[in-house]
């Protein structure tokens, strides 16, 4: 079998020196039976190696309740049909602009600024993970005849956290459960990022995505010896919801490559193909410097300005990346494949059903409680989705002002009065009701807008997080019911909903007139293939084709459209589902990929 080491200066195979050449591809942002053509992208860009990360979150959504752990080891496999060597991040935190970094919501919300460190608690939870995921890593790596080069220990701890004894105890388990190829560190190039993130002993590499010689001259001060590698070059970037869409030009990147290539050093591009956040697994931000700032919530499209962009077509940035890596290939480099099937022309999809968000909630939510103060969502066991609070405000009682603390992330409320009734929408953390007089009735229709997956608020809790204020008094007695997307994957429960006509949206009453609710849609398609979902005036909420959940739309923007893979749609009727919060648009359209 082949033998990957780290040599004093470079890597080696079977005791050559080898440069990696390697792109970022999530296999869960990447439709299946997608994978082949995708890697075969990378490849004829003059890639030899894929690095992936595996999503804790993803694979265990409940405590021991582990799903499709395997696709991890169909990816490896596929990649190595390919001619790809592989490079494993198993985590446990990845960042990756995922939901929560990957880490689980049932773990984060009792154990909070616990993570991440030595807590028994959570490196039980670790250990489990580890358990259950690593067999399909160990079983490939290339001393067992499979393409597993290397294995990363964490992921840019130094940007986070400083405790040493809890990344040994991540290497070493990775060591104990039989992990034999050489591990290694990434972190940014500061010196108190590499002290903290770095392990004595286990290779420490880089991410960045500009300054190359600048960040490897920091590397050597802390290594003077070891093969020099970027294990993130930022080859593009990420967009958040209600932000600039944000472009690096080809020219940019192509400089920074090649001073890294010019450096001697081996290279991941992040991202060589991004892909995208299906069912609503996309993270969020913190704005500022220190990452502690307003939400930024990260859009469904993972694009990333990569060189194989969101529907696997070469870009600029591909053809420009592919005639520098050309000059490091032992021979011409191949083809890329021919492009996947594309929808040839637009698909009105007909709107024919209509269930109010409360009848919703009644068939597919959890149960209800009631507590003193309001659950969060991780408390109501709500991953990603809406959680309902209602209470009542006692009286007789004068008009005093309604304050919601601690809101993560936007609401909706109704209020019932002696005035009325009315609905506001709520966003911020301090959210005002104006003036409400007992007594009264009150809804807060409370959404997720992605949990934070960078910084020091990482694995913060969502909903009402702090309380209910009427003037300086706390309003206790809550009850609370969660909806979770997954609940909606359910074809047999979402078909049973029992759908009213849609021009009846709102006349019952039991949406507060707005609307908000799952709206039906059916498109018929003579020849299936990728396909952009149009949604126009439409506001904000998640949308599936066919059960496949797409992940969130929102009129905020920059994103406009949705990407759907050409797998997920068929010959004949196609059925689009929308669950819209703030109120249903036009005539949704299954179009042709955006040019």
């Amino acid at each position: 079998m082949p033998e990957f080491t780290v040599g004093g200066d470079s890597f080696l195979l079977d005791g050559r020196p080898v440069r990696l050449l390697s792109g970022a591809m999530h296999y869960f942002r990447v439709h299946e039976a997608q994978w082949g053509h995708r890697l075969a992208m990378l490849r004829a860009m003059g890639l030899n190696c894929v690095e992936a990360y595996l999503p804790w979150n993803l694979h265990e959504p409940r405590p021991g309740r582990y799903e499709d752990v395997a696709a991890a080891g169909r990816f490896i496999d596929a990649a190595q049909a390919a001619g790809l060597w592989v490079i494993v991040r198993p985590g446990p935190y990845i960042c990756a602009e995922w939901e929560n970094g990957g880490l689980p919501h049932w773990l984060t919300g009792p154990l909070g600024p616990r993570v991440r460190t030595r807590d028994p608690e959570f490196l039980t939870a670790v250990d489990d993970w580890f358990d259950a995921a690593l067999p399909q890593v160990v079983a490939r790596q290339v001393t067992r005849g499979g393409p597993v080069l290397m294995v990363q220990v964490e992921n840019e701890y130094g940007s986070y956290g400083s405790d040493r004894a809890y990344l040994r105890h991540l290497a070493d388990g990775l060591r104990a459960r039989g992990v034999t190829v050489p591990l290694f560190t990434a972190d940014g190039p500061e010196d108190h990022m590499l002290t903290a993130g770095s392990l004595p002993g286990v290779p420490a590499a880089l991410t960045f995505g500009s300054g190359a010689r600048e960040a490897f001259a920091t590397l050597r001060r802390h290594r003077p010896d070891g093969p020099l590698m970027c294990a993130e070059f930022w080859c593009g970037w990420f967009d958040h919801w209600g932000e600039e869409h944000v472009v690096r030009e080809p020219a940019d990147a192509v400089a920074v490559l090649t001073e890294i290539l010019d450096c001697d050093a081996s290279v991941n591009f992040y991202m060589a193909h991004g892909g995208t956040s299906f069912g609503g697994w996309a993270g969020a931000n913190r704005a500022g410097e220190l990452h502690r700032g307003a939400l930024q919530p990260d859009v469904t499209s993972y694009d990333y300005g990569a060189p194989v962009d969101e529907y696997g077509r070469p870009t600029a940035k591909f053809e420009a990346f592919r005639e520098v890596l050309a000059r490091y290939a032992a021979g011409p480099l191949p083809e890329p494949p021919p492009p996947p099937p594309a929808l040839p022309a637009a698909v009105p999809a007909r709107v024919d059903g209509y269930v109010p968000a409360a009848r919703v909630l009644a068939a597919l939510g959890g149960p209800e409680t009631e507590s003193g103060v309001p659950p969060t969502f991780e408390e109501l066991d709500v991953d990603r989705g809406l959680v309902r609070y209602r209470f009542r405000i006692p009286g007789p009682r004068q008009p005093y002002p309604l304050l919601v603390t601690g809101l993560r992330d936007v609401a909706v409320a109704y209020v019932r009065d002696a005035a009325g009734e009315r609905r506001i929408a709520l966003a911020g953390e301090e959210a005002p009701l104006g003036d409400v007089a007992g007594p009264a009735e009150v809804e807060v229709w409370v959404e997720s807008l992605g949990r934070v997956n960078y910084g020091p608020r990482l694995g913060e809790p969502k909903g009402i997080t702090g309380g209910l204020l009427h003037e300086r008094q706390y309003v206790h007695g809550v009850r609370a019911r969660g909806l979770r997307l997954d609940a909606l994957d359910d074809a047999e429960a979402v078909a049973a909903l029992g759908y009213d006509p849609p021009d009846t949206a709102g006349a019952d009453g039991t949406d507060r007139g707005d609307s908000a609710g799952l709206y039906r849609a059916s498109a018929e398609v003579a020849h299936p293939g990728d396909a952009a979902l149009e949604l126009p005036g439409w506001g904000r909420g998640w949308a599936w084709v066919n059960g496949f959940c797409l992940g969130r739309y929102w009129a905020a923007g920059p994103q406009e459209s949705l990407y759907v893979p050409g797998p997920v749609l068929r010959t004949g009727a196609n059925e689009v589902l929308l669950l819209e919060l703030a109120g249903p648009g036009g005539e949704p359209v299954l179009g042709p990929p955006p040019t």
